[in-house]
């Protein structure tokens, strides 16, 4: 969760390390620091804060040259966010440095046994412990000389990590290897950027994109040694690893705010082309069905599934929650949706014609991951929703599905919420094609399908009428977010939006679960967002809308274009264009997402980085 960048080349360092660090604050913004290679030694600089008003102000204030350099910006885990808990961290001889992203289970046992040996620590971290074990490593290979042809820094980071129980993508240097760096990844991602005479190690391809577009994925227990003119890959579990250099899929443009005051705001407007680039290629007509190139699954064994278990976490899950509808309804499938992170480690029952489908945004959340692995452990087929080309979990999955959503920066998730929805009814389509779904209702879904972006467009052209909305209702303390049938994820995700990045309360319910306890929370003081489609329950819902107003509480509806009976009912209404039931959810979150970040920004809250959260949750 924390983000991570190291340069070797021959320009100077500091600026690239500051650069990177800009474009992973979304990773993390408790602290960062950074730690150069000069003639004197190891020069580092960390502050807790934000980049721009820490780090860079003490870089600035105390400068450091050298072409070599690593740093992090941190998502706190261990230790509180402060200077001393800031990375990167030091071994007891000061000769070795380390960040990294990750959590060392172990770390108490081995910080008890170096204590013991008369180390010394400045910190609360689990990495300084690490630093400490590499230093030791170090000194040890050293002193017997470099062995299995690696450089004495790279054996001496593979020692310790063979002594570690936990998670990690490390960048390490030292003082006495110049021009040397040696990267390392368990659970946690890590690439290597291949330049011209520079090479680069980072979390997240964001934080390279402007300086080269050619990228090495390191697989787990890989181990990588990176000068600026060649790298060369181990791996603890394997005598042989290889490299396979990738082209990075986005260009530095897409990860750029360009006139948007927030990378949110550029996200949310981007939906539309999301939507687009989701379904392009992947509509057949002549079959009235989808097609996709990387599921490795025949007719015959799509035909076969007999029931589909859905894996993921916060919005993915929100989204599986969707899928889970659209599965049944047009592929008759028993489907379930699982918090990935209690799936691990529970003994459910699948049975053997399970496809189990992982949904996640990076590719790298830790949950989805052993979710993914435990499945495959027990033999069932895995499909993954993913965003991120050359992520593990694209890479380790049966098969699987790309979003195409681009970059999604701000760490509340937007696009990627309409690209996995887009994604989950083409392949709910292509499974109900394979079964009962007929050809007249895959051609209505299909042209309703291609209607969608003009419709968010129309939808986005109302920012203005829901900004004023928005401020209506941006002192409230408390929200609800109502729903029924497929409005039911959208009201989840919609409280969860506002929760995230405004801190306000917000719960999301089905509709008519109100009666059963949590109207006893409403009053005149509390906001209820309903989503009211005209659709085959909407004379229920408008009763549980009923229910809110009796109780004195205001209403803002998500409604259908022309429905003049919802309006007599409620304060405000925000419009959406009618659709097939099944892809409302679609249009249904836009105005959701656009609510939140009004209220979020007329509270003064920073709406990319919300206060806690960070955008890849790669730890437990």
């Amino acid at each position: 969760m924390c983000g991570i960048i190291g340069y070797v080349g021959r320009r100077s360092s500091p600026p690239i390390l500051l650069e990177g660090l800009r474009r992973l604050e979304y990773r993390g913004y408790d602290s960062s620091g950074l730690c150069v290679q000069t003639p004197a030694g190891l020069g580092i600089r960390k502050k807790v804060g934000r980049i721009d008003a820490g780090l860079a102000r003490e870089c600035a204030a105390r400068p450091v040259e050298g072409t070599l350099g690593i740093a992090h910006t941190r998502w706190a885990t261990h230790g509180a966010p402060s200077d001393e808990n800031s990375h990167p961290h030091l071994d007891q001889e000061g000769r070795v440095a380390v960040v990294h992203n990750g959590v060392i289970e172990n770390y108490q046992s081995i910080r008890d046994r170096l204590s013991a040996a008369g180390h010394v620590f400045h910190s609360e971290t689990d990495t300084e412990v690490l630093a400490h074990l590499i230093g030791v490593h170090y000194a040890q290979v050293r002193a017997r000389e470099a062995t299995r042809d690696l450089h004495p820094l790279a054996a001496a980071v593979m020692s310790a990590l063979r002594e570690v129980i936990g998670t990690y993508g490390i960048a390490v240097m030292a003082s006495d290897a110049p021009g040397v760096m040696v990267g390392a990844r368990r659970g946690s991602p890590l690439i290597l950027g291949v330049g011209d005479h520079e090479n680069f190690i980072a979390s997240d391809a964001s934080a390279i994109v402007a300086h080269t577009q050619q990228a090495v994925y390191l697989n787990d227990y890989d181990v990588i040694t990176v000068t600026a003119d060649d790298f060369k890959l181990a791996n603890l579990g394997s005598d042989t690893a290889q490299a396979q250099i990738r082209q990075i899929e986005f260009s530095p443009d897409a990860a750029e705010k360009g006139d948007f005051p927030h990378y949110m705001l550029k996200e949310i407007f981007e939906q539309p082309r999301t939507i687009e680039n989701a379904l392009r290629g992947r509509i057949d007509r002549e079959e009235l069905s989808a097609r996709f190139g990387g599921l490795n699954l025949s007719l015959a064994e799509l035909r076969a599934i007999d029931r589909v278990v859905i894996v993921a976490c916060g919005t993915s899950w929100h989204a599986g929650l969707v899928g889970e509808y659209l599965f049944e309804e047009f592929a008759h499938l028993p489907t379930e949706v699982e918090y990935a992170s209690e799936f691990r480690y529970r003994n459910a029952p699948i049975e053997k014609h399970t496809l189990v489908l992982a949904i996640t945004q990076s590719g790298e959340t830790a949950d989805t991951l052993a979710g993914l692995r435990e499945s495959r452990r027990r033999g069932h087929k895995v499909l993954a929703l993913c965003n991120v080309v050359g992520s593990t979990i694209a890479r380790e999955a049966d098969g699987g599905i790309y979003l195409h959503a681009g970059p999604e920066i701000g760490v509340a998730s937007t696009k990627a919420f309409t690209a996995q929805v887009s994604v989950l009814v083409l392949l709910a389509l292509l499974m109900g094609r394979t079964r009962m779904l007929s050809a007249q209702r895959g051609a209505q879904i299909i042209k309703a399908l291609e209607a969608l972006p003009a419709q968010v467009e129309s939808i986005l052209a109302r920012d203005a009428e829901i900004k004023r909305i928005a401020l209506k209702y941006a002192a409230a303390e408390d929200f609800f977010f109502l729903g029924r049938q497929y409005q039911f994820p959208v009201a989840l995700e919609g409280a969860l939006k506002l929760k995230e990045i405004s801190y306000i309360h917000a719960e999301g319910y089905p509709a008519a679960e109100m009666k059963h306890g949590p109207i006893a929370m409403i009053d005149d003081r509390t906001p209820t967002v309903f989503l009211v489609p005209q659709d085959a329950l909407y004379e229920k819902t408008l009763a549980n809308v009923a229910e809110i107003k009796a109780r004195k509480g205001p209403v803002i509806a998500i409604a259908t274009e022309g429905d003049t009976e919802i309006r007599r009912k409620v304060e405000d209404v925000i419009e959406i264009p009618a659709t097939l039931e099944p892809l409302v959810p679609l249009l249904a979150v836009i105005p959701l997402q656009l609510l939140a970040y009004h209220i979020a920004v007329a509270r003064g809250c920073d709406v990319d980085k919300p206060r806690n959260l960070a955008k890849s949750v790669t730890v437990e």
